[in-house]
């Protein structure tokens, strides 16, 4: 890597500067952060952002054939491009409430976190280096990527890399917590959902035999005796179970959510045919309809540790007074890896209840966190990580 310390000086007392755009980063961040955008719904929020790009003077912006935004910030020679990617979905449905609320020091607010912040640093981004008039060589693609989240797998940035003309040399993915993460890796992994149904012919004057919640504990019984490896690090989460309707009514159906995870896709595909013959098991021996499906797979990689990508991040990180916090990755990251792109993912602030319609984030910290992205972007524009 070549010499940082001109870079250094270029993010010394950066983040106070990065302070007089608080008012238009939160501003941005809570018109967001109210428009609902579940998976395959997030159509209002990228239009949004694109309104957003285009009154930031960027005229290559458009939405493509799968709902992306992208907006392109042209640089002094254009000969390829950094993409910043940050994904416009949430685990949230229409029905809930997006209303942001702020006090002097935190936001709180469904999805304010995941990944509200991160679409709002993009919307935003275009003025600060206006502003700051810090012009870069390379173009940087702007992406509000759809279709990332749960049964979406990816889809929206899968679609972008197999069509986009640009020629990426890096790429960052922004996510709105935690401040320090840097994930440069995939692990393999597997997701799917395992139903119980119970068939409409059982005869139901065997009292309290019948109950897709109990077939379905069988199932995770059974799952949860699976031996796994501790090398190469294995395991499940069983994230969300949903089954029945009242106290007095048997359940007639139940839902696992679960993921297999791995640093082995190996152990993750014999891990899923386990479940398989644990699902087909269960379901002969109860006559119940237990049914498995799978809709999401990552395959692991990624870059090395010692990768000038990396190590400039964690240049970068050191500079500014970040600890970084290294832990592979199951997002956008893995699309990345799959096209031999070298691409991190950071977080902006700190955070907390993820997850939970009153997750929270920290205002004070995401100005550390924006001068970190700005850093990691002028070090790739610089050189500095060839």
């Amino acid at each position: 890597m070549t010499d940082f310390k001109p870079l250094e000086k270029k993010l010394t007392g950066l983040e106070n500067k990065l302070k007089k755009y608080r008012e238009l980063l939160l501003a941005n961040l809570v018109m967001v952060g109210e428009i609902p955008a579940p998976t395959f719904n997030e159509d209002k929020r990228v239009q949004f952002i694109l309104n957003r790009f285009d009154e930031a003077g960027l005229t290559d912006s458009s939405i493509d054939d799968h709902g992306n935004g992208i907006g392109v910030l042209s640089g002094k020679e254009g000969k390829d491009s950094i993409l910043l990617n940050a994904h416009a979905d949430t685990i949230f449905s229409q029905k809930t409430d997006h209303t942001m609320q702020v006090s002097s020091d935190s936001i709180t607010g469904a999805g304010v976190a995941d990944n509200s912040l991160g679409l709002a640093v993009l919307a935003t981004l275009p003025y600060i280096l206006e502003d700051l008039d810090i012009e870069l060589k390379k173009d940087l693609v702007l992406f509000a990527g759809v279709k990332s989240l749960g049964r979406g797998n990816l889809e929206g940035i899968r679609f972008f890399l197999e069509n986009n003309p640009f020629k990426i040399s890096d790429a960052i993915c922004i996510e709105g917590i935690q401040l320090g993460r840097l994930s440069y890796s995939s692990i393999g992994m597997l997701r799917g959902e395992i139903t119980c149904t119970v068939p409409e012919s059982y005869d139901w004057s065997r009292f309290g035999d019948a109950s897709a919640i109990l077939t379905l504990n069988e199932v995770i019984n059974k799952i949860n005796d699976i031996r796994l490896p501790k090398r190469p690090r294995t395991s499940i989460v069983m994230g969300s179970i949903v089954g029945g309707t009242s106290f007095n009514t048997i359940a007639r159906d139940a839902t696992l959510g679960f993921e297999v995870r791995s640093e082995s896709q190996e152990v993750v595909e014999d891990t899923g045919s386990t479940i398989g013959d644990i699902v087909h098991e269960v379901s002969s021996k109860t006559g119940d309809q237990v049914e498995l499906d799978i809709f999401a797979r990552r395959s692991p990689g990624g870059i090395p540790y010692a990768h000038p990508l990396n190590e400039c991040a964690r240049s970068v990180m050191e500079s500014l007074d970040i600890e970084p916090r290294l832990a592979p990755s199951t997002s956008e990251l893995s699309a990345l890896i799959d096209e031999d792109i070298p691409a991190l993912t950071l977080g902006i602030t700190v955070g907390e209840r993820t997850f939970k319609t009153n997750e929270t984030i920290q205002i004070d910290p995401i100005f550390k966190g924006l001068a970190q992205l700005i850093g990691i972007i002028l070090a790739v524009d610089g050189g500095y990580c060839e």
